[in-house]
């Protein structure tokens, strides 16, 4: 049977496990367009539910599981990337608890406060994942990590990443029981270069949020590095700032 009507229980359903934030947190379940998202979900041992395929639109075999036959028509009201690759999985959030990860004796950690924006995360997890961060701490996180936007910028990324929410006080207590050096991104007269920090051991690199910065919280608590600059423009992006700090941690492991 092919579901053909918005009307349907499942089609409600789903449509707001996407655009409703607060239900799909309850739910505990999220939402994954895209063959090669739903495929990265499955490596890294996320649970699929069920799947809403397109088979007028989706060239690949089946996933295992539950499988929901749905229109071309319903498949584009449906789909939040437009006709993409005719396939919508519903996957089982995992536990984002910080006490959960046990970091090695050269772990590199990123520290994002507050981030507001879907895709400054979903590319910070990219930078992080590709440049071998081993996990990504969100403080007083303001975002759904399996918010669609998220899942769609880091083009899956997320899957195999160690992420964590947590207090920022949380937070400070694992790095100072696990003898973490703490550096926070802030531009003063005290900060000092990034390129001459020493990233092959513990360490842990902060991240402000996008309109206000570092907090005094963190302020207190760590050395001040930045990334210098030759031109007029005192400040990057936040996604572009984690994905230079994490490139110079790879390089320092690398040689």
């Amino acid at each position: 049977m092919i579901i053909e009507s918005t009307q349907n229980d499942k089609i409600k359903y789903l449509t707001r496990l996407i655009t409703d934030n607060r239900f799909r947190k309850k739910s505990g379940v999220f939402v994954v367009e895209g063959k090669q998202e739903n495929e990265r979900a499955t490596q890294f041992g996320f649970e699929l539910v069920e799947s809403f395929i397109c088979e007028s639109i989706f060239n690949d075999d089946f996933p295992k599981g539950k499988i929901n036959l749905v229109s071309e028509k319903i498949y584009e009201k449906i789909a939040y990337r437009g006709t993409s690759e005719g396939i919508i999985g519903i996957f089982k959030a995992k536990d984002s608890n910080l006490n959960k990860f046990k970091p090695k004796e050269n772990s590199s950690l990123i520290i994002v406060e507050g981030v507001e924006k879907p895709g400054n995360l979903g590319a910070i997890l990219r930078s992080s994942e590709a440049f071998g961060i081993d996990a990504l701490i969100v403080t007083d996180a303001k975002v759904d990590f399996y918010n669609p936007n998220v899942i769609r910028s880091s083009v899956g990324c997320l899957f195999g990443m160690n992420i964590f929410a947590a207090t920022n006080e949380e937070t400070f207590q694992f790095l100072s029981e696990n003898n973490f050096n703490i550096y926070s991104t802030f531009m003063d007269e005290s900060a000092e270069d990034l390129f001459k920090k020493d990233f092959k051991v513990k360490s842990a690199v902060i991240f402000g949020t996008e309109h206000s910065g570092i907090s005094d919280f963190w302020l207190e608590k760590s050395k001040n590095i930045l990334i210098p600059m030759a031109g007029t423009i005192d400040s990057l992006n936040l996604s572009n700032a984690v994905a230079i700090s994490c490139y110079e941690i790879l390089r320092q492991k690398m040689t």
